[in-house]
């Protein structure tokens, strides 16, 4: 029997998957929901692929994956990376945005294709950002913060017109990252954001 027979198709995408996704150190859980596979495959698959093969730099995170939106929004920079990932997500036809700036998922559940797409998104965040601030998983939350909640919504810039990521409980001054960071603005009264030359 051949690898590339088509009934065993399915589970050799399961497993490029997970192996992506492993390389961009996610969490079980949050493979598991893509491939299928169970946390004792995906386990194996760590231990065959990147443990026991010499290569430290690929570390297994353990725990609940972040569920906070206030990383996002910390300072302008996170923001701009946020900001960020939603447009790659919405190039990667995982989310869409309306005219009115009002965001909807374009996946009904994840699978292996959403998975590629995640990944696909992320990795080109990376070259974007070359010392980012958000890992895969926080790309994730992201992900599903915008997908399944209003915690987070796309404000627009009154100087730019722009649109960024927002808290939805917090104040918001109608200045994107972007434009905070090129003016030296100070917008978060009481945390050290920029000083205003």
């Amino acid at each position: 029997m051949r690898l590339t027979d088509n009934r065993y198709a399915t589970e050799r995408q399961q497993f490029e998957l997970a192996l992506r996704m492993i390389g961009h150190e996610a969490r079980t859980r949050t493979i598991k929901v893509c491939t299928g596979l169970s946390d004792d495959r995906i386990r194996k698959l760590y231990a065959t692929y990147f443990r026991d093969s010499g290569s430290p730099s690929v570390k297994r995170r353990r725990g609940k994956s972040p569920r906070q939106v206030s990383l996002f929004v910390k300072n302008p920079l996170n923001q701009l990376e946020a900001t960020t990932l939603i447009a790659l997500y919405c190039a990667s036809l995982l989310l869409r945005i309306e005219p009115s700036n009002k965001v909807h998922a374009c996946w009904p559940r994840p699978d292996v294709e959403y998975g590629h797409r995640v990944c696909r998104a992320f990795e080109t965040y990376l070259l974007l950002h070359p010392s980012p601030r958000l890992n895969f998983e926080w790309a994730w939350n992201l992900l599903q913060i915008m997908s399944n909640s209003d915690d987070l919504y796309l404000a627009v810039c009154d100087d730019c017109q722009s649109s960024y990521v927002q808290d939805s409980y917090a104040l918001d001054h109608k200045v994107c990252p972007s434009c905070e960071i090129s003016q030296h603005r100070v917008r978060r009264p009481g945390t050290a954001s920029f000083a205003r030359v």
